[in-house]
């Protein structure tokens, strides 16, 4: 009778001991924002874009990250930003079912979201030393990752970032990015019809020196 107990009594530690041992699968934390695929870098899946606060009556100086915390990459010569420190985040006001009545209305939408010079112009300096710029600030853009016109939020400090001039430019110029038209066109075939919003924000925060060859827009 005792060895019967004792057996069961084994019996019984083993079974607890395997339950103890068997794996938990691990459940990711969910992301906020349109979903969307493609990969930065080959990094796998995509990670969904950021929401901001979007548009304001009143804009107020933003925190940004740490000095010297940030640093840029170059693509043949070109800079881009810190994914780690400017991500990109997007306007909840701006959406694929009103794009006729926020971005691609005529008479202009940006005009009347932009956040005060007086607001970016302290944001710049602080940003400039986020990421150790020590260039002409003249010459440098306070850049909207994924700009106002495809529908970028006006002042999350997730979608501002100094931007360089690129190479070549000649210093005391003032600003002039090859990053600019890049964003007109995207803008321009959103608004015709021929890429979603989405996509054009993904193509930009991926890479915008690649967004117009990865959309097939040249």
């Amino acid at each position: 009778m005792r060895s019967n107990r004792r057996a069961a009594s084994s019996v019984l530690l083993v079974a607890v001991f395997l339950a103890g041992c068997s794996s938990v699968p691990t459940v990711s934390p969910s992301i906020t924002g349109p979903s969307s695929t493609g990969a930065r870098g080959g990094e796998g899946p995509a990670r969904a874009i950021a929401v901001g606060a979007g548009p304001q009556g009143k804009y107020t100086v933003q925190q940004q990250p740490p000095a010297g915390s940030c640093h840029f990459r170059y693509e043949k010569g070109e800079p881009l930003e810190d994914p780690a420190c400017t991500p990109g985040a997007i306007s909840p006001a701006v959406t694929q079912s009103n794009l006729k009545s926020t971005i691609c209305r005529k008479g202009g939408y940006t005009s009347g979201i932009r956040p005060s010079t007086s607001v970016t112009s302290k944001e710049k300096a602080l940003n400039a030393a986020s990421y150790g710029y020590t260039g002409s600030m003249h010459d440098a853009e306070y850049d909207h990752l994924i700009s106002l016109q495809l529908g970028g939020d006006p002042n999350d400090p997730r979608n501002l970032w100094v931007e360089p001039p690129d190479p070549g430019h000649k210093a005391g110029g003032g600003v002039n990015n090859r990053k600019d038209p890049v964003e007109t066109k995207l803008h321009t075939a959103v608004c015709a019809n021929k890429i979603t919003l989405a996509a054009a924000q993904r193509a930009i925060v991926t890479d915008w020196t690649t967004a117009l060859s990865t959309l097939g827009l040249g």
